[in-house]
């Protein structure tokens, strides 16, 4: 199951309380304080891991903690600390304290670690409140308590280009004849439910990250069919392609579905149409396919890539084009919601 969202409760673990204790040998008969001092709570950290692409392993896991310390002991020994607690996320993690607050931190590199919630400090056990006026004190201090948060948890994925397009446009086909990815194809609208990833092989030494959307329809930025939910995951890509299905029946124009993607795009956010670099004309080896590309080419000012994902054909110009785009935008700053107004 794909999860993109989740809400946890994080409690770092309480520092252990002092200790008061006095030293007891035979032939030292003021032997003094020695209460120790507490062990340290553990800490919960987030950290990313490259095996895991959603959020579903924290679906049925709403609460995590962190070990208390333990007491201090006698002659002056410091309790045990807590052991520290790490939740893993996937790389493309945003992390807030609520559903609509700030950024608390995002997690975006395999390997990155963060704090999320700090353990609580030992106290001090009697020991430490010696002095030469107070030479048995009796005092002692509890253990802090450690932090608690709820975090709200949003994956967007990273994928440096993004297929975009109608249902039943052929997105999901061309995922699975340029790359190792085995998204779910077959002959009805909105066979793809949730996004795909793949990785495109350039040659030996270069490559780079695609994702196919699942289809956009009149009204999706408001989410209409599977809308918004997943326009989301392209606001980190680079580069967006538009998948035409140019197969269809004539007199249909395939230039109206590339006007209500770019439409889409801008009511989502009107920077996101920009990303918009190639058009992707699909299903070549069916009989209208021609003339519909011609009629497509008329309306279109957007660089044009016609292919037959089913036939395998064109797919090695296509890749060079992609791989050329991603080479020349890199990765941009993300566009935000915010940007739009909405």
């Amino acid at each position: 199951m794909f999860v993109d969202e989740v809400t946890i409760t994080l409690k770092a673990g309480d520092g252990g309380r002092g200790t008061v204790s006095f030293r007891r040998e035979k032939f030292i008969p003021r032997g003094g304080p020695d209460g120790g001092d507490g062990g340290h709570g553990g800490s919960i950290y987030l950290a990313v891991d490259a095996n895991l692409s959603t959020l579903s392993h924290l679906r049925g896991q709403h609460h995590f903690h962190a070990q208390d310390g333990k007491p201090g002991g006698r002659n002056k020994r410091r309790g045990k600390s807590g052991q520290d607690a790490t939740i893993l996320v996937p790389a493309g993690t945003r992390v807030r304290r609520s559903v609509d607050g700030p950024i608390f931190c995002e997690l975006n590199q395999v390997g990155e670690r963060v704090l999320a919630a700090k353990g609580g400090s030992g106290g001090r056990g009697n020991s430490r409140f010696a002095t030469s006026t107070n030479r048995a004190p009796r005092t002692y201090e509890d253990g802090e308590e450690g932090e608690k948060f709820t975090f709200f948890l949003e994956l967007r994925l990273l994928a440096q280009v993004a297929l975009i397009g109608p249902p039943n446009a052929g997105k999901s086909t061309i995922l699975r004849a340029i790359t190792n990815a085995t998204p779910k194809v077959s002959g009805y609208p909105f066979t793809t439910l949730t996004p795909n990833l793949g990785v495109v092989d350039v040659d030996e030494l270069n490559s780079f990250v695609i994702s196919d959307l699942p289809g956009i329809i009149n009204g999706a930025h408001l989410g209409v069919g599977l809308g918004d939910r997943f326009l989301r995951h392209i606001e980190r890509s680079a580069v967006l392609c538009a998948v035409i299905d140019v197969g269809g029946e004539v007199p249909s124009d395939p230039a109206e579905d590339l006007e209500t993607i770019i439409k889409e795009l801008h009511l989502r956010n009107a920077r996101l149409a920009e990303r918009l670099a190639l058009v992707i004309a699909n299903k070549m080896d069916l009989p209208n396919a021609a003339q519909q590309l011609e009629m497509l080419k008329r309306k279109c000012h957007l660089p044009i890539v016609a292919v037959s994902a089913l036939k395998r054909r064109e797919l090695n110009r296509l890749v060079g084009e992609l791989f050329s785009l991603v080479l020349e935008r890199k990765q941009p700053t993300e566009v935000s919601i915010g940007d739009s107004g909405l």
